[in-house]
């Protein structure tokens, strides 16, 4: 088959319609040219053959090849026998038929060879092997771009300083006598004149297993399967949303657990099993090359990064798990708790009732235990470690940036550039106007107009701005939830006859009651608006229509990361930055919506319960994802496995197996990314309120990678290897959060918690002394931050019913004048201190931690010195080859015996290009 054939297919293509029709619709306008049709019969014919040879072949269960052992299986494809339906639905069943004839027989003529075999397990299902022959993996390894070796790498790589600890970390890596370290070579792009420029010892093992299923696939989504008047209709995707086929797949190498008793089989998903995905192996490093070599760069960027951002956890939860110990040991000596806790002072301070007429007057030792609890994550230490982690965050995405440059060098990435990207079959189909592209200057075609374009990102950005208002009432549902269960859960544990919680009063406060049943409704929302979400997100991405893949994936991701940011951290901030900012004073409340009133924070703050906030969203989306990502996928295996069960003497092949396990999902990778990065926010933007944050993330994803792993290699179909040469989107979005994290940490420590009261009644009393103290001490701050109010000044609405005890004066947590003062109830002198303390405090912090970042960010390079010397060597090494080609062909023209002063100076030229170079 010559180039133009090819070229002419994926022309051919390039014009159809992808809306389908009804499969029951009378097709009488399909038109089938008869030169297609011969084709399909040497298939039929094929799996008759195969049929017949069963049980030779059911001799090899491992086998990567055709029935002749010698051709490679590069793809399969599995699709229901229709001859064997019921009588009442074979008009839809040919109508299938006909389509995948069509598709077979262009797939045919585009140069791949077909083998059909029947399935050993069900008589209706029949597999199709796909086989790429030499010429036309040349062919699309150039059409894509594909950089393969030219020669081995030349250059010494520098020892490591840290080589001397080789002996020590040894253990902590793959068995290199199990996995062998790749040799390096330097690429260039593919160019199938220039064969004999490349570094081939092997024509068989030449293109790896991952480029040859890609290529495959690329032929895939381009084959034509029908032709309707002057619309041509094409895809496997399309296929198998229509059911013509039943799945389609990239074969694994062999069975995970078992080596493959093939000669010359890698074996490299067993290895990838044993080395990695094993339980037994979760200490040990990732072997990243393999995985790259195995899954495709996309795969391998992916656990590269997941595992670079594991290591830098560890260093992030040290510091955490000190800055919890710390609040743990001085819990007991905090002075400002022993004073809520101390019979003679809290339980001595009478508190107003925290709602409306039903709730009761209450001691402010009540709250003991939650005081003690809150001295844990509201000390000193906090502020160290939200510096530190505003720190941390910058030299992680800096180190992190040098890590994948040298990643994009070592996998032949650098020049993944997005013009060398094939367009998505799905925006091919939809080309119906012609444009002048303003790079090329050649009229190209577009499947929407200027207008169009901005009317469908109108409607998404629609959409998406729906949604999050959505999520905005919700909140807003979960607030009021807050305010009426904080005045029931006030009335009944308040109450003086309340026998049964005798144990726990001390534990079980209103407040603790209300964020905990809180956080659960809220966990609950998010995980049903994730749901109903995703889909709409889909859909409107699919209505945009982007070009590539990886614009598609790009637009995706924003949606649903803009989504789940407010859908996840909309509660937090709530409790962070809006509960017990606006609720005024005992006798003048501030009521939501006119009716409720607005919920307080207890009188330590409300930092503990944003750490609880974090604490249930965290566990329960950590318990809810491995539920999805490990138990389902098992259970199903499990139920697939017992339902096609087959006699003992019966072996199934290599391609059936795989077709057992579960499919892959479209953006299943896409899920994965989301997953971490919504933990990479909970870490970074609320560790101020919860330092364990990150030993709880560092925790979480030692599982996350082998449970991905394991799931990967053992419970899913081969995943499609992709080119990628970054993370994509994610990267502006971690740099996005990293930006807010500083901004955020510095808002809850001013806030959110009560250091900064704390420090200026600390530091005050030489100059403006709050309280009873007379050095740098805590003492007498609770007094000092409760204010005082006459319990003659209730309302008739708010007044509490019932019977009331003899108090004149109740406290609040304010800063206000008390009652007699010529500004009684207004904000007193210390208030205006603390918010000039608070704002001061922001803004140094965030200008000292921005600088630090910004100094940081400019002294780490990007990219590692020695990989741009690397880099600059193989393009070097790449315009010598290409120039010496060139002179050779202009050589081989020349008629010989004439033309002698030409040959010379072309022969000089080169000589001076080279002396220059």
């Amino acid at each position: 088959m010559s180039d133009n054939d090819i070229f002419e297919m994926d022309s051919l293509a390039g014009t159809e319609e992808i809306q389908d029709t009804e499969l029951g619709m009378i097709d009488e306008d399909v038109v089938y040219p008869e030169e297609f049709l011969p084709t399909y019969h040497s298939i039929k014919e094929g799996a008759k053959v195969v049929k017949a040879q069963l049980v030779e072949y059911n001799d090899k269960p491992d086998s990567l090849f055709f029935n002749d052992g010698e051709r490679r299986i590069d793809f399969i494809l599995v699709y229901e026998d229709e001859d064997k339906k019921e009588f009442e639905k074979r008009h839809t069943f040919q109508r299938r038929k006909r389509r995948r004839e069509y598709f077979e027989a262009s797939l045919m003529k585009m140069g791949m060879e077909l083998e059909a075999t029947q399935s050993v397990t069900n008589d209706k299902l029949m597999f199709v092997k796909v086989h790429m022959p030499w010429d036309v993996l040349c062919t699309y390894a150039e059409v894509l771009h594909i950089k393969l070796p030219i020669q081995p790498n030349d250059l010494s790589s520098r020892p490591s300083p840290w080589r001397f600890l080789s002996y020590i970390t040894k253990p902590f890596y793959p068995n290199e006598n199990l996995i062998k370290k790749e040799a390096e070579y330097f690429t260039a792009p593919f160019e199938k004149d220039r064969l004999e420029y490349f570094h081939i010892r092997d024509k068989d093992m030449f293109f790896t297993p991952a480029m040859r299923s890609r290529m495959a696939y690329y032929i895939l989504s381009r084959a034509p399967y029908e032709i309707r008047g002057s619309i041509k209709k094409f895809g496997i995707t399309k296929l198998l949303d229509s059911g013509v086929y039943k799945a389609a797949y990239p074969l694994h190498d062999c069975r995970f657990n078992v080596k493959s008793k093939e000669q010359d089989c890698p074996n490299e998903r067993y290895l990838l099993y044993q080395e990695w995905a094993h339980p037994k192996s979760f200490y040990k490093m990732q072997p990243l090359d393999l995985i790259r070599k195995y899954y495709g760069e996309k795969i391998g960027i992916y656990f590269a990064w997941l595992g670079f951002y594991t290591i830098m956890l560890a260093l992030a939860a040290v510091v955490g798990l000190g800055c919890f110990i710390y609040g743990y040991k001085t819990q007991e000596t905090s002075t400002w708790s022993k004073e809520v806790c101390d019979p003679e002072i809290g339980g001595k301070i009478v508190m107003c009732p925290q709602c409306d007429r039903e709730c009761k007057y209450w001691r402010l030792n009540s709250t003991c235990e939650a005081s003690k609890k809150l001295c844990i994550f509201d000390n000193f230490g906090t502020l160290v470690f939200a510096v530190f982690m505003a720190i941390w965050v910058t030299l992680f995405l800096e180190f992190w940036k040098r890590y994948q440059a040298e990643l994009e060098y070592e996998w032949d990435t650098v020049e993944f550039l997005e013009q060398e990207e094939p367009p998505r079959p799905e925006y091919e189909a939809k080309c119906i106007y012609e444009r002048k592209n303003p790079v090329t200057g050649v009229k190209e075609k577009v499947p929407y107009t200027t207008c169009g374009r901005c009317v469908r990102v109108s409607i998404g950005i629609g959409t998406v701005l729906f949604w999050i208002m959505l999520i905005v009432a919700s909140i807003v549902a979960i607030t009021i939830y807050r305010l009426a269960a904080f005045f029931a859960f006030s009335a009944r544990l308040r109450a003086q006859d309340l026998k049964e919680l005798e144990p726990l009063k001390e534990y079980v406060t209103p407040q603790m009651a209300t964020s905990v049943t809180a956080s659960l409704i809220s966990f609950v929302v998010i995980m049903i608006l994730n749901l109903l979400y995703e889909r709409f997100a889909i859909w409107i991405t699919d209505f945009e229509l982007p070009r590539t893949k990886t614009d598609y994936e790009n637009s995706l991701t924003l949606k649903m990361f803009l989504f789940q940011f407010v859908n996840y951290y909309s509660s937090c901030f709530y409790i962070a930055f809006a509960k017990g900012k606006a609720v005024g004073f005992p006798g003048d409340p501030v009521y939501l919506m006119g009716k409720y009133r607005n919920e307080e924070c207890d009188p330590g703050g409300c930092l503990i319960e944003l750490t609880t906030q974090l604490s249930v969203i965290m566990g329960g989306k950590a318990i809810w994802n491995n539920i999805q990502e490990v138990l389902l996928p098992w259970l199903k295996n499990m139920l697939s496995r017992y339902c096609t069960r087959v006699a003992s003497e019966k072996v199934i092949p290599r391609w059936e197996q795989d077709y057992q396990l579960q499919p892959v999902s479209k953006l299943g990778l896409f899920y994965e990314y989301l997953e971490m990065v919504i933990q990479f926010g909970f870490v970074t933007l609320f560790v101020a309120s919860f330092p364990l944050a990150p030993i709880l993330a560092l925790v979480n994803n030692l599982f996350e990678i082998r449970v991905d792993a394991w799931k990967m290699t053992t419970q899913f179909r081969r995943i499609m290897p992709e080119k990628a040469q970054h993370i994509g989107a994610w990267q502006p979005i971690l740099q996005g959060i990293a930006i807010l994290a500083v901004a955020t940490n510095a808002m809850i420590i001013a806030f959110t918690s009560d250091m900064i009261p704390r420090l200026v009644y600390y530091w005050s009393f030489s100059v403006y002394p709050y309280g009873d103290h007379v050095n740098n001490t805590m003492q007498g701050y609770i007094n000092s931050s409760l204010s005082i109010f006459n319990t003659n000044d209730f309302s008739n609405y708010s007044r509490p019913i019932g019977k009331i005890p003899n108090i004149t004066t109740c406290r609040y947590r304010d800063f206000r004048y008390p009652p007699g003062h010529p500004k009684q109830y207004e904000y007193n002198i210390y208030y205006w201190h603390v918010i000039a303390a608070k704002m001061a405090f922001i803004i140094v912090v965030e200008h000292i931690v921005y600088l630090t970042k910004f100094i940081l960010s400019y002294v780490i390079p990007d990219v590692p010195y020695a990989v741009k010397e690397q880099i600059k060597r193989e393009k070097y090494l790449t315009q010598v080859i290409l120039h010496e080609t060139n002179l050779k062909l202009v050589s081989k023209r020349l008629i010989p015996g004439k033309d002698e002063i030409v040959k010379e100076t072309l022969e000089n030229m080169e000589e001076m290009e080279l002396d220059f170079d």
